[in-house]
């Protein structure tokens, strides 16, 4: 790990982002997880940062120079606008390092969420359209 990595650390259920300044520290969004309404970007210790797990540097085919990702970060210590699907802690790493936000943990769950619904449609289009027996039909034969 060095300075200006893009670090990420397995929590229960999601991957948590920050960036590595280089001298022990991250700066990640921090907040109770049952609240995010009061969460911020702030510097910490690595260890609070990885909370018992084990760090992973993200890597990148072309990223910006380690000073170009640090002045980002550094830039908005303190911002609170924490959104789990516009603005969280994956969308901001990833900003700093290119100047573009995106977050792979939320593309994935919209891609799963459009998979799931287009199922659900074709279930329940297929229950609705499905073949019915009628009395006056001769032979009872399936019908549309």
């Amino acid at each position: 790990m060095a300075r200006g990595d893009h670090l990420r650390v397995r929590r229960r259920g999601y991957w948590h982002h920050g960036i590595d300044c280089g001298d022990g520290t991250v700066i990640h969004f921090c907040g109770l997880v049952q609240e995010k309404r009061d969460a911020c970007l702030r510097q910490t210790d690595m260890e609070f940062f990885i909370r018992g797990g084990i760090p992973e540097v993200v890597e990148y085919p072309d990223s910006d120079p380690p000073e170009v990702v640090l002045r980002r970060a550094q830039s908005l210590l303190g911002a609170q606008d924490y959104s789990l699907l516009r603005n969280n802690c994956e969308h901001f790493a990833h900003w700093c390092k290119t100047g573009v936000k995106r977050s792979n943990q939320v593309l994935r769950a919209a891609r799963a969420g459009a998979g799931f619904m287009a199922a659900a449609v074709t279930l329940a289009l297929a229950l609705l359209v499905r073949p019915r027996k009628t009395p006056d039909t001769p032979g009872n034969r399936d019908v549309l």
